[in-house]
């Protein structure tokens, strides 16, 4: 740590390792994403799609940061508005799933929902790891922190929700978790938006003086 601060500081789009976490962020989450695609739809999992779902969004997220990476304000502001209203829309679908199946009866399989959950949640603290140090950036670095931060709640509520499918043999933990996701991404995407308003406005005063 003392050598680090010895170091002169360097901003985002110069610093070598946010480019490779990045990197191993995008990789983590894409296949993550193709694993929990096939786990949810074997195991009739609600809770395991949303997370596929999100791990599909975050995908798409690293991707446009690190294409961004050094672009005036205003580009790096419209990706973070993409952003937030992706992770808004991912979770108004969870919801509205959530909402159909209430009446649909099928138990999820409780042992492949924990295994691939702890499997997703080993992922994703890497990943939250590797990011950590960039948790109070711009919006686009603090929304790509929110996903990891989020991600690993929710595979902590995925594993929850076996257990509870597990001991109730109801698919309710598992619908209940899905809309819990569902909030933790509306809830990212508020502050998200809000972050890139506040900064839009700090540039204009800015500029007016």
């Amino acid at each position: 740590m003392g050598a680090h601060c010895c170091h002169t500081p360097t901003t985002p789009a110069e610093d070598p390792r946010l480019r490779r976490a990045l990197w191993f962020a995008l990789a983590v989450n894409g296949t993550m994403f193709g694993l929990e695609i096939l786990a949810g739809l074997q195991a009739g999992s609600l809770a395991l799609w949303a997370d596929a779902i999100d791990f599909l969004g975050d995908t798409l997220s690293y991707a446009m940061t690190l294409a961004v990476l050094g672009a005036g304000l205003a580009a790096r502001l419209r990706v973070a508005r993409i952003k937030a209203a992706m992770m808004g829309s991912l979770g108004l679908a969870v919801l509205a799933q959530a909402v159909w199946r209430l009446g649909q009866g099928e138990v999820p399989q409780a042992p492949v929902m924990g295994a691939v959950g702890l499997l997703a949640l080993i992922a994703n603290l890497a990943v939250a790891w590797a990011l950590y140090r960039y948790r109070t950036g711009d919006a686009n670095l603090q929304s790509v922190w929110l996903c990891s931060r989020n991600d690993a709640i929710g595979n902590l509520a995925v594993m929850a929700a076996a257990l509870g499918v597990f001991g109730t043999g109801t698919a309710w933990p598992d619908l209940g978790v899905a809309a819990l996701m569902a909030g933790l991404g509306l809830s990212a995407a508020f502050s998200v938006w809000r972050q890139a308003a506040s900064e839009q406005g700090e540039a204009g005063h800015s500029h007016a003086h």
